[in-house]
C-alpha cells in the first residue's frame, strides 16, 4: 500500500505520517529530508527533483512488497497525480491523505514555534505558508483536521478513515 500524505507545512503532516510509519513499520519517505540532503551535496533542488527521487525510492520499495508512506506537501495536481501514477504502474493500492489545520490561529502558532528536526533545513515563515500555491483537491481523499486534536486523537481518526477506505478494496 502507498500512503500519500499531503498538506501545508505546520499542519501536523510529518508528525502523523511518521507515527503511522512507525506503527506499520513502513518505508517512510519525507521529501524535506531528500531535498536537504541534495542541498548538502550541492545539488540543485528547486523544482521537482526531490519529488522525483522520492517517486523512484517509493517505487523500488513497493516492488519489494513494502508499504510506503510519502510525506510531501503535494501542493499541485501534478505532484498528487504523479504519486497515484507510481501506485497504478505497479498495480498497488494507495490512499491519499490530506492533513489540514482549520484553525488559522493554531496553524500560525505552530509555524511560529516549531523547530526543525532536519539539520540545516530552513523552515518556512507564516507568510510563505499562506502565499504558497496549494491547489484545491479535485477528487475524493481522506482529510484529517489536526486543529483541535492531539497526535493520538488525529492518529485514531486516521485509522478509522483508513479502515473505512480499506473495506472498499475488499
Amino acid at each position: 500500500m502507498l500512503y500519500i500524505f499531503s498538506g501545508l507545512p505546520g499542519t501536523g503532516k510529518s508528525t502523523l505520517s511518521a507515527a503511522l510509519a512507525r506503527e506499520l513499520r513502513a518505508t517512510y519517505l519525507r521529501v524535506d529530508v531528500v531535498e536537504q540532503a541534495m542541498r548538502v551535496a550541492g545539488t540543485w533542488v528547486d523544482g521537482p527533483a526531490g519529488y522525483i527521487v522520492c517517486y523512484e525510492i517509493a517505487s523500488q520499495n513497493l516492488r519489494l512488497g513494502l508499504d510506503v508512506i510519502a510525506d510531501t506537501v503535494n501542493p499541485i495536481h501534478e505532484t498528487r497525480q504523479a504519486w497515484c501514477d507510481v501506485a497504478r504502474a505497479l498495480e498497488i493500492p494507495f490512499m491519499e491523505i490530506e492533513v489540514v489545520c482549520s484553525d488559522e490561529r493554531e496553524h500560525r502558532h505552530r509555524i511560529a514555534t516549531r523547530v526543525t528536526d532536519i539539520p540545516g533545513l530552513d523552515l518556512p515563515t507564516w507568510d510563505e505558508v499562506k502565499t504558497r500555491q496549494y491547489d484545491v483537491w479535485d477528487r475524493d481523499h481522506i482529510v484529517i483536521d489536526t486543529a483541535h486534536q492531539s497526535v493520538t486523537e488525529s492518529l485514531m481518526t486516521l485509522h478509522e478513515q483508513l479502515d473505512r477506505e480499506r473495506r472498499k478494496f475488499n
